[in-house]
């Protein structure tokens, strides 16, 4: 699905390329503003590159580099984003986690990771004995040496949360413009416009910000850069069957390294249990398959950490690629001569810091010259649907269910989603344009079938947009009603 703009200004204030999470957050905050804003997405829908396959978790920021833009912005991040969830409903658990050290080499470098928490502003962390570290955790593998708290660390759900900033930028009157892949730019100097030329047609600005993710190298070298280059680096993890979950009431982590935080355990916002990633250096950017070596991998660490959880069966298996750049940390630099802002080299941090980089890079582009007027009419923010399965579901809740029959007509058993959870997915200000975007918004499909026995209903119920279940009243629609269509839609 190509989505066009309708009324859109011949020339926006600015434009953001990229609609994963760093990009919606940055489009929602300029949106805030007396701006003409507009969202430059490739795919054809939000969220759809690195933003959605990642670890999903909310870090308090206790391991990074002290005194790096990334470890500012993550604790910054870290409380925005958890008051933003509050207001929209994106589904959080404040599980904690737990280093575990397994020789004598980590166990030593313990106390330096709660020195590096406290530089970072985070005093929660605990050093604690083998006998702790079993009584917090009785199913881990044989060999643990101690640990250390982090209680702050968190779960949350990725997916909700790129939907709900780019909704809240969509409704505060950002045109988000889909499958408009970046294929060349132009500036003309006797206006200050910039031209975007894209496979959705050209998009002109004032001002454009690159926050395109694995291609963010690619569109500052058209801009006449070469300051970096990323390096797709591969994550692959398993999904546990639910009946795993008494297994894992916390993250476990492993020492980092510098490559990264290793391979984690940790349990997922829908109810399932992880274990991964991997860590492969790639030159494919579109590599997101698994491979034999990853799962072999995979197998290897779950043996040791957790023994117990590789009898349980895996449900899916999934990789995803990280924007790993040749640089220390974060990229957020501005080209004032050219109105131009790069927000690149954004790691899987970038979850929990994208809030603050957006309000980081309103920073640095008011001192290019960007002028920021707030806005006061800016609108509430979207109430997303639940995906938790911490709360309440709308199969849970006899009150929805009385109000409105569809919400209790389960569609996808395994994950016990409705007929009227996928209406109102396909009625959403920013609606699901095919199977893989009503996944993300519903979890229809994600279970232990995989679509096996729910696919064909789920795909009538999209091709006729939920039509048959009955009147609207779920989330991100406010009260029940569905907002009026402010863009042209066009199936390919």
């Amino acid at each position: 699905m190509t989505v066009s703009a309708d009324r859109a200004p011949a020339v926006h204030d600015i434009a953001v390329i990229g609609a994963g999470i760093v990009g919606s957050a940055l489009a929602r905050e300029l949106a805030g503003h007396d701006l003409s804003v507009a969202l430059v997405e490739a795919r054809d829908d939000v969220g759809d590159g690195t933003s959605k396959a990642n670890t999903a978790l909310l870090h308090t920021g206790f391991d990074a580099k002290p005194g790096t833009l990334e470890s500012r912005l993550v604790a910054r991040g870290y409380h925005l984003l958890g008051a933003y969830a509050e207001r929209t409903g994106i589904p959080v658990e404040r599980t904690g986690a737990l280093l575990v050290a397994w020789n004598d080499e980590e166990l030593a470098a313990l106390p330096g990771l709660k020195e590096k928490a406290e530089a970072n502003g985070y005093h929660a962390c605990a050093l604690i004995g083998a006998d702790e570290v079993y009584a917090a955790l009785p199913a881990l593998g044989d060999g643990a040496l101690g640990g250390l708290t982090v209680p702050g660390e968190s779960i949350i759900c990725t997916w909700t949360t790129n939907l709900a900033l780019a909704t809240d930028a969509k409704r505060r009157g950002t045109d988000v413009l889909l499958g408009h892949a970046v294929t060349a730019v132009t500036r003309d100097d006797a206006t200050g416009v910039t031209t975007l030329a894209t496979t959705g047609g050209d998009v002109r600005a004032r001002w454009v910000v690159n926050a395109a993710g694995l291609g963010a190298d690619r569109i500052d070298r058209l801009f006449g850069h070469d300051r970096f280059t990323v390096t797709p680096r591969r994550g692959e993890l398993f999904v546990f069957d639910k009946l795993a979950r008494p297994l894992v009431d916390r993250i476990v982590l492993p020492v980092p390294t510098s490559r990264g935080k290793g391979v984690l355990v940790s349990p997922t916002i829908y109810g399932n249990v992880m274990l991964g990633p991997t860590s492969e250096d790639l030159t494919d950017r579109t590599a997101t398959g698994t491979s034999e070596d990853g799962f072999a991998f995979l197998l290897g660490k779950g043996e040791k950490l957790m023994p117990r959880l590789l009898k349980e069966e895996v449900t899916a298996s999934y990789a995803g690629l990280r924007a790993a750049i040749d640089h220390g940390d974060y990229l957020i630099e501005a080209s004032p001569e050219q109105r131009y802002l790069l927000v690149g080299g954004i790691r899987s941090t970038g979850l929990t810091a994208g809030m603050a980089i957006a309000e980081h890079a309103l920073g640095l582009l008011a001192d290019a010259g960007l002028a920021l007027t707030p806005r006061d009419d800016v609108p509430a923010p979207p109430r997303m649907p639940n995906l938790g399965e911490a709360t309440t579901r709308p199969y849970q809740d006899a009150e929805r269910i009385a109000a409105d029959p569809a919400y209790g007509q389960i569609v996808c058993f395994c994950e016990r989603v409705t007929a009227g959870e996928i209406r109102d997915a396909c009625h959403a200000t920013l609606p699901a344009p095919n199977l893989e975007g009503l996944r993300r918004r519903t979890r229809a499909m994600n279970g232990r079938c995989q679509g096996f026995f729910c696919g064909a209903e789920v795909a009538r119920l999209l091709a006729t947009r939920g039509a048959d279940t009955g009147s609207g009243g779920g989330s991100d629609s406010g009260s029940g009603t569905h907002e009026p269509r402010q863009h042209e839609e066009k199936t390919r």
